[in-house]
């Protein structure tokens, strides 16, 4: 009877044992390491596919940012805003992000200053409402309705594409095109284009 109860006591305790060691294997994350990822250079050229890319994006930006700056128009740092800029291929591409690397480099030049965008513009008004009407901030401190500097020139840009295919090759031209309008005269200053051409074999 006791050899029975022994017995018992032994199988209860590994019955709880394993039991205990499921629970921790279903609460604990499991971590695999199926593939190995690597650093890689951001300027190197990316050629997965004929999509448009990272290297399509540093092209045009290189050459839309090079070809304003040796036009020197942008004499006293006058103030640029960007208008739109229009995505007429078949594909998503973000062409804020195009813009922002060109407004990135623009600025760095330290020859011309950048106002808020349309898309912006409601954040600084809300800023603008917070400081004055909540009652928060020191009058002294906050920023003047009415202060805001105007966009002298205003960048419009579009990016278009044409796509040829057949069973065995797949070609893709891009176009990205700039236009930097005088917002008073409404006059086109300066206007550039960048082409590339991207071929697949299937």
């Amino acid at each position: 009877m006791q050899t029975l109860s022994r017995h018992a006591l032994l199988s209860a305790l590994v019955a709880s044992t394993l039991a205990l060691a499921g629970c921790q294997n279903l609460s604990s994350p499991v971590v695999r390491f199926d593939r190995q990822v690597n650093y890689g250079d951001a300027k190197a050229v990316e050629l997965v596919t004929n999509e448009f890319g990272s290297s399509d994006l540093q092209m045009i930006a290189e050459k839309m940012t090079g070809s304003l700056l040796e036009t020197g128009i942008f004499q006293g740092r006058p103030t640029v805003t960007i208008s739109t800029v229009k995505n007429k291929t078949s594909e998503y591409i973000d062409t804020t992000n195009v813009m922002s690397s060109i407004q990135t480099s623009l600025i760095k030049s330290g020859k011309v200053r950048f106002v808020r965008s349309i898309n912006e513009m409601q954040q600084g008004v809300d800023e603008l409402q917070r400081q004055n009407q909540s009652g928060l901030y020191k009058q002294n401190t906050t920023a003047k309705v009415g202060q805001m500097t105007a966009a002298r020139y205003s960048m419009e840009g579009e990016l278009t594409s044409i796509v040829k295919q057949n069973a065995a090759t797949k070609d893709v031209y891009y176009k990205f095109t700039l236009k930097l309008f005088d917002v008073q005269e409404g006059t086109i200053e300066w206007q550039d284009e960048k082409e590339i051409r991207k071929t697949s074999k299937r």
